[in-house]
């Protein structure tokens, strides 16, 4: 039998799986504020004005998924920070992870959100909806279809 994984305790691990947390919340937080920061100047531009009232609505949901997402996304830090020094870190990693989760999926409806929007203002056809149903049905196979399948393939490694 080939012995899988690593030689560590579990605070080891728990430091491991940290510094990968961090590692990956680092891209994400950077996809989602630059996303957000685009958002909240849409409504300052002159065109703003001239949109109707589903794309207003729709805006205004995109920018309150926008938040949500750094919330989320930004959440781990805060988790750390709160409980660091207290003995929890095997916790915090797995609260953490949990809420980068949550973060991925909230920052995936933020861009089927504004693909919806830009798509609806640049074509005025209702091909938009397809073309943002597409592109979703792309993020979830990249973000978790494929990785579940892996995670599946590969139960018996330990993380």
């Amino acid at each position: 039998m080939t012995d899988f994984g690593r030689h560590e305790t579990p605070e080891e691990r728990a430091d491991r799986r940290w510094g990968d947390l961090l590692q990956e919340l680092r891209v994400a937080q950077t996809g989602v504020q630059i996303l957000f920061g685009f958002l909240l100047a849409v409504v300052f531009q002159a065109r703003f004005t001239t949109l109707g009232a589903t794309d207003r609505a729709i805006y205004v949901v995109t920018v309150v998924l926008g938040a949500t997402t750094t919330g989320a996304l930004i959440g781990p830090v805060s988790f750390h920070r709160m409980l660091a020094g207290r003995r929890l870190k095997p916790q915090t990693v797995t609260w953490a992870s949990r809420l980068t989760v949550v973060g991925l999926v909230l920052l995936l409806c933020t861009v089927a959100s504004s693909l919806l929007l830009i798509l609806r203002v640049a074509l005025h056809s209702a091909l938009a909806p397809w073309l943002v149903a597409g592109v979703v049905c792309w993020y979830v196979c990249c973000w978790f279809v494929l990785p579940g399948l892996a995670r599946r393939r590969h139960h018996d490694r330990p993380s």
